[in-house]
């Protein structure tokens, strides 16, 4: 039994991380043990500030992953959540649907791959062929497409700070600014300290994003992973370039890398963004071209799983910095399925980073990574569509509690 309030200044349970995982997270925990005490950690002084709320702000479909994974399960029923809480909170929201575009005959039997993917998935898509592509999408050439109708576009810092709200009228404590600089487990309970002090919790949740893995370790857990910065830069149309597209337009992706390509993306305000690429970070949360920060660097240069992913796509890493360097090479990589565009067209725009599980065998974690101890779970790897699956996520976790640990 799961009791109210706090009993020797001891939380039922505490989240680290006030990311839309996090926050979710926290929801879900309320609304499953109602009167619960709760308190929420964010580092930063307001939610959502990194992978949150820098991103594409797409409602994804669920199309790419493998069926059996956790993001393909959890992405179907993220997709309609967030679709349902968005309605319900007077979020605006728009299901635009998405074209994935081949280019080339190798794209095009990736298409064909994704398209038996997406079958079994359970997502909804259509083939469609170069003329029929340029139908619908004039400013857009390929030799053939998938249409996704169901995904959309949101922002996902307003479903972040909705969730929030909630969480307060529950009765959950939410601290902003508050770093966690240690984490003991006992038979008992779960402490997390920090320069303001300690929180005592019987069940701990970490949703830590860019740090997922420094409080993995902080705990004792799993050393053999580091999360990997990968800098996603974007270009924003001018403004009246904005309606060259009533779609998501995306490449077909390389199915051995973990990310979707440079697309073309409506956002919800109204803007037409192209990106992102990904550029290995040395700076987990430095949104500034050029952004080095000593700790990061070093965990990025000294651990050999990100040497063996050097050797491995070398080709591609050295391609993603070049476009990353020279506009000219960035717009080529836009101009395959678009080629109307020209540089003057790609204007600036905020980046983002996405926080990558990178193995020290060199192995890039492409699905969900959630481990736990007794008192503690712990999500290593989220990234997108982890916005999409955020509560979903969320009730996968709770369902890990073990109930007798909490009486």
């Amino acid at each position: 039994m799961i009791s109210g309030g706090t009993h020797d200044g001891v939380y039922d349970f505490c989240v680290i991380g006030g990311g839309i995982v996090g926050v979710a997270t926290a929801h879900r925990l309320l609304s499953a043990y109602p009167g619960a005490s709760l308190v929420l950690i964010e580092k930063e002084h307001s939610l959502g500030a990194h992978q949150t709320g820098h991103n594409s702000g797409v409602i994804h479909s669920g199309i790419y992953y493998p069926p059996d994974s956790l993001k393909a399960r959890l992405c179907r029923a993220g997709a309609q959540w967030t679709k349902e809480f968005a309605a319900a909170n007077d979020i605006p929201f728009e299901v635009c649907g998405k074209l994935l575009v081949a280019t080339d005959s190798t794209e095009h039997a990736r298409m064909l791959d994704l398209y038996e993917r997406s079958i079994a998935n359970g997502v909804e898509v259509e083939a469609i062929d170069a003329a029929e592509l340029s139908r619908r999408e004039p400013g857009i050439r390929g030799v053939g497409a998938l249409f996704v109708p169901a995904t959309g576009i949101i922002d996902y810092a307003k479903v972040t700070a909705a969730l929030a709200a909630q969480v307060q009228d529950m009765g959950g404590r939410i601290m902003l600014g508050t770093i966690v600089e240690s984490i003991v487990e006992t038979d008992s309970a779960v402490t997390v300290s920090g320069p303001g002090g300690a929180v005592v919790a019987k069940t701990l949740v970490v949703c830590a994003g860019l740090q997922a893995d420094r409080l993995a370790r902080m705990a004792g857990i799993r050393n053999d992973f580091r999360i990997v910065p990968f800098r996603g830069e974007y270009y924003r149309l001018p403004a009246e370039r904005a309606g060259l597209v009533r779609t998501l337009i995306y490449p077909v992706p390389d199915p051995a890398l973990p990310f979707l390509g440079v697309h073309l993306s409506p956002t919800i305000d109204g803007d037409l963004t192209v990106g992102p690429n990904a550029v290995l970070g040395l700076a987990r949360e430095g949104y500034r071209k050029g952004s080095v920060n000593g700790r990061d660097a070093l965990d990025v240069l000294r651990f050999p799983g990100v040497h063996r992913v050097a050797r491995t796509h070398l080709r591609t890493g050295v391609r993603e910095l070049r476009n990353s360097l020279f506009k000219r090479g960035y717009l080529a990589e836009c101009r395959r399925y678009c080629p109307e565009l020209g540089t003057a067209d790609l204007l600036p725009h905020r980046a983002g980073i996405r926080a990558q599980a990178v193995l020290r065998d060199g192995t890039l974690v492409h699905d969900f990574l959630i481990e736990r101890t007794p008192r503690s779970i712990h999500v290593l790897n989220a990234p997108s569509p982890a916005a999409t699956s955020a509560m979903p996520i969320a009730r996968y976790l709770v369902d890990q509690i073990q109930l007798p640990a909490n009486k």
